[in-house]
């Protein structure tokens, strides 16, 4: 099947960088995007996870570990966009 798309210029850019950095043509890395993405949609949550949740086992991290892990980033991040230039007081 052929099918001509129009990119915005910066997703051009990116990937005809992609195609310099990797050696792959522009169609070849298209394909791989569209076969990548549907494969993707098609995975169940539980699939997606899966990688995570088997590093999570290995790490010997209890779930409240993790827990406090979580928190502790997230008020780590919420006092970084506080503080950016820009941002409400």
């Amino acid at each position: 099947m052929t099918i001509t798309i129009t990119l915005p210029p910066e997703t051009e850019e990116r990937l005809l960088a992609q195609a310099e950095a990797t050696g792959k043509n522009i169609s070849t890395l298209v394909v791989e995007a569209v076969e990548a993405r549907l494969s993707v949609s098609q995975l169940s949550l539980r699939e997606i996870l899966a990688p995570a949740h088997a590093d999570f086992q290995r790490s010997g991290m209890t779930e409240a570990g993790l827990d406090t892990l979580l928190k502790k980033s997230r008020d780590e991040a919420r006092a970084e966009r506080r503080s950016a230039p820009g941002s409400p007081a």
